[in-house]
């Protein structure tokens, strides 16, 4: 058969086979949607509190009001005691406390050191960093006031009050994720990830279901088979990632500061490689389902080594190691770097370079499996 014939044959064996679509499509269209939904909003807000006031002064009564006026906490009820607040929140009536220490205003005008005590979840981390967040600004606002009006009582002028509360000023300007959000931060690595993982079950479950039947690809070598797979998904995914990085990227806010042409060069390697390591899963794998099940457990550890969850330097030697095995570690490094963070090509050339690395190995492990599974009579054949 001409190669001709052959891709429109791997075409339609791929678009009949309503599996392979629907993870291809469905699932990347579908996940495009679904995984940021949770956290279109950013980050938490209005966290419900609960405020113990053992002073019942006028100061405390305006941090109060300062506390429920910030955007990050909701004041929905106040309690007398801390057994009553303590009593609320493990009944998950609200998801922190707030206690106002006694004698909080006399303190203050005598310049004592004052604790404000908080109380939240801290195993929820963006609930609990949010209430904190918002606390610490009511607490340092009236703080900043207490000083300013003392700096006046002094005589010193309000213009000059207004800047000497604090012997240091700060000027906050985050890097790389401006909004401080949820998306910006884990949806471009896990976009990443989903490509890989999909492109490792479609080619996987296109090896699960040809492997036992007769067609073309009993005709051809392991070599022109696995060619020829190639030259028909790693364009669809191709225009897939596009719609990752451009469209979806776009709907959601998140940067995109690469150049189309850097982009399209890391995705050579790892896209190559990601159908390799499915067709080589699909050639070991006794039913093609299985090929889905054990792609679906590997997520979930090849995310959390990727290094940007948590940070490389605090992962074992051995689980980076076996991380750097797979296209999805590489490739999140090299697209967070470029497309999120606006570095060099020079800058990412060993994640590059490691790609290449990748799709030599995987290519001669698919090769080898794929003809290893063959039936005697199709080696005999060929």
């Amino acid at each position: 058969m001409s190669w001709f014939k052959l891709i429109k044959a791997e075409v339609k064996a791929l678009f009949t086979n309503p599996v392979v679509v629907l993870t291809v499509f469905g699932g990347v269209v579908f996940y495009s949607f679904l995984y940021p939904l949770p956290y279109s909003q950013q980050t938490p807000r209005e966290q419900t509190l609960t405020i113990v006031n053992l002073d019942k002064s006028q100061a405390s009564f305006q941090l109060e009001r300062m506390v429920d006026a910030t955007p990050q906490v909701q004041v929905v009820q106040r309690n007398s005691t801390i057994e009553e607040a303590k009593k609320a929140f493990l009944n998950k009536d609200v998801s922190g406390i707030l206690v106002i220490p006694e004698h909080f205003y006399k303190d203050l005008m005598l310049e004592k050191s004052t604790s404000l005590a908080y109380a939240g979840d801290a195993s929820y981390f963006l609930v609990y960093g949010t209430l904190v967040e918002g606390l610490a600004q009511a607490g340092g606002t009236i703080a900043a006031k207490t000083k300013v009006a003392r700096l006046l009582v002094d005589g010193e002028p309000l213009s000059l009050a207004s800047k000497h509360y604090s012997p240091t000023g700060q000027n906050l300007k985050p890097t790389f994720n401006a909004r401080m959000g949820y998306v910006d931060y884990v949806v471009p690595a896990v976009f990443v990830l989903i490509l890989q993982q999909t492109m490792l079950i479609a080619s996987g479950m296109m090896v699960g279901t040809q492997k036992h039947g007769h067609g073309y690809w009993s005709q051809l070598s392991s070599l022109k088979l696995i060619a020829l797979r190639s030259v028909v998904i790693v364009p669809i995914y191709y225009l897939l990632s596009m719609y990752y990085f451009g469209a979806s990227f776009s709907l959601h806010g998140v940067n995109t500061l690469a150049h189309a042409t850097e982009l399209l060069m890391l995705l050579l390697p790892f896209l190559l490689s990601s159908c390799f390591i499915g067709i080589w899963l699909g050639s070991i794998t006794p039913r093609r389902e299985l090929v889905t099940l054990v792609v679906l457990l590997s997520s979930m550890p090849l995310i959390f080594s990727a290094g940007f969850i948590w940070p490389i330097e605090a992962l074992p030697q051995p689980i980076v190691w076996a991380s750097k095995l797979f296209p999805s570690t590489p490739a999140i490094q090299g697209f967070l770097a470029l497309n999120q963070m606006s570095a060099e090509w020079r800058q990412i050339a060993p994640q590059w370079t490691l790609l290449w690395g990748q799709v030599l190995v995987w290519l001669f492990l698919a090769w080898w499996q794929h003809r290893k599974t063959l039936r005697p009579d199709v080696i005999k054949a060929k």
